[in-house]
């Protein structure tokens, strides 16, 4: 059996999606593109789908290598050492993606929650101090709704 025919796992379509995002960052790719391509990763069962998704890309090909070379159908030395190959790979892979400022760090132009907090926060104590106690109400209710909305989305569209 050829070694591209062979099953995959989930940290070999996340290695090849980690590819296709730092392609999407560099500008190789379009939205649309990289929304079809992530998608045909997930769907990949071998390491030959996985292959023909990053072709036309330049780079480093997927860690998975090319067939490899049996002696009497038993060479399981040679499996191990590129197991190990690949694995090393991919750990070099991820500890690359979650350096902060790296195209596809989560937090990646990422400041804080933004002025609409702040500036809610000082409309409610200009209300309280000129408004009444009515007014500071109802902007302490819209202040928290803001912050209870901000976390809610950061955990839900964060996540990698």
């Amino acid at each position: 059996m050829d070694h591209n025919d062979l099953r995959i796992g989930d940290a070999e379509r996340e290695q090849t999606m980690a590819a296709l995002r730092e392609h999407f960052a560099q500008g190789r790719l379009t939205h649309e593109e990289l929304d079809e391509r992530l998608d045909r990763a997930l769907a990949s069962k071998t390491a030959r789908d996985l292959a023909q998704i990053t072709a036309d890309l330049p780079g480093q090909r997927p860690a998975y290598r090319e067939p490899i070379p049996q002696h009497d159908g038993h060479d399981w030395r040679e499996a191990m050492h590129a197991q190990r190959q690949q694995m090393q790979a991919m750990r070099h892979a991820q500890r690359h993606m979650h350096r902060p400022g790296h195209p596809g760090h989560p937090w990646r132009g990422r400041r804080g929650p933004g002025a609409f907090l702040p500036v809610l926060f000082v409309f409610m104590m200009l209300g309280l101090i000129f408004g009444g106690f009515g007014v500071f109400k109802v902007l302490f209710v819209v202040w928290l709704g803001a912050m209870i909305f901000g976390l809610i989305h950061r955990r839900f569209h964060h996540r990698g």
